[in-house]
This record gives C-alpha cells, structure tokens and sequence, in this order.
C-alpha cells in the first residue's frame, strides 16, 4: 500500500469521502506519517548494513545508517560460525564496541531497525495498515476538534466534543496495539553465544 492508498482508507474512515473534502491530502498525510513513526518505534523495518571498522579504534561512524530506530546487533569479526556478536554502545552517531578484538580494518555488520516508509516500495507489512488508518483517522478527529472549537458549526454545538471523543477512542486502540507489539518485540538482554 502507498501513502496515496493509505489517505483513501483514512478518509474512508472519517466519511471525508466527498468533495470538497473536510481534510485536505497533506493533512491526513501528516496525520499517517505521524502513526508510522509510532509504529516505527515499537516495530522497525530491520536492516543488515556493512560497515568498515577503523584500524586500532573501537568507534564506528553509524550516521550513513538514514532513518535509524535501533541497533539490535553488532557483528565482528564477520562470517564466522557461529557468528561473533559484540557488546556495544551509542551515543549520538558514534557507536563503540565495546567487547572482543579491537578492529583491524576489516568490515563489521551492523543490524538495525529503521522506520517504515509508504512509498512506491512501501514497507509497512500489510498487517499494520489498518492499525495506521486509525491512529491518523484519530489524529484528524483530534486535530479537527481542537480547530472547531469557538467557531460556528452547522453540525450543532456536539460536534467538536464527538469528534474529539471519537478520534480519542482510536487513539486508545492503536496506544493498546502498540503495547502489545512492544511487548512482543521487546529485546531480550541475552548473551547469544559464550565466550571462549
């Protein structure tokens, strides 16, 4: 599904489906963008990237790695069986490792999780894109609500506290969803293999 798709289902569920509609494209955009990163943050696309090691330091520049959410592992040296996991650190763009022989040079790999995207090659698994149409239809309820308060409104004076009590109901849901995810997804503090 791309962001184009994903406004269609949005505006489905807020019945903004007739023109002139209610909200406009970069609206419900901005509101998607917004669930995305809150989905991003508990669920991340994973990523391996390869990164050289700088000889005699322990310090990788990991600011190449665009959209970064996490780093899950730290692989080095690389390819070998069973596989050398390192302990690390972040701070900023600047990850150290922390255990193991210090690099050589040679490359490590890093394993990561970044946000997901809606575009023409869109990552976010299909499973999540009704959890993203209701947190954004939520956010748009919300936001809509807080901009009609004090103005004329032709739906009656109810209006804006239902909108807000509506979109508040699917932000509850999609907070819940995400706690579960976040249960779910959660590392787990683990050696992966002893040390010899």
């Amino acid at each position: 599904m791309n962001l184009s798709e994903m406004i269609t289902l949005v505006r489905r569920d807020l019945r903004d489906e007739a023109t002139p509609y209610q909200w406009s494209d970069d609206e419900l955009s901005r509101h998607i963008n917004h669930a995305l990163k809150e989905l991003s943050e508990r669920v991340p696309l994973p990523v391996k990237a390869t990164l050289a090691t700088v000889s005699g330091s322990r310090e990788l520049d990991i600011s190449s790695l665009t959209d970064r959410v996490m780093v899950q592992a730290v692989e080095y040296p690389v390819d070998e069986l069973p596989p050398k996991y390192q302990q690390f650190s972040i701070w900023g763009d600047t990850l150290t490792i922390i255990s193991g022989e210090e690099p050589n040079g040679s490359n490590c790999y890093i394993y990561y999780g970044t946000l997901h995207s809606l575009d023409a090659t869109s990552t976010l698994p299909a499973k999540y894109e009704d959890l993203i149409a209701t947190s954004a239809a939520g956010y748009a309820a919300v936001s809509w609500a807080a901009h009609a308060i004090n103005r004329v409104n032709v739906g009656g004076v109810m209006t804006p506290r239902e909108y807000r009590i509506w979109g508040n109901e699917r932000l509850k849901t999609f907070k819940e969803a995400l706690k579960r995810l976040g249960r779910r997804q959660r590392i787990r503090t683990q050696q992966l293999y002893s040390e010899k």
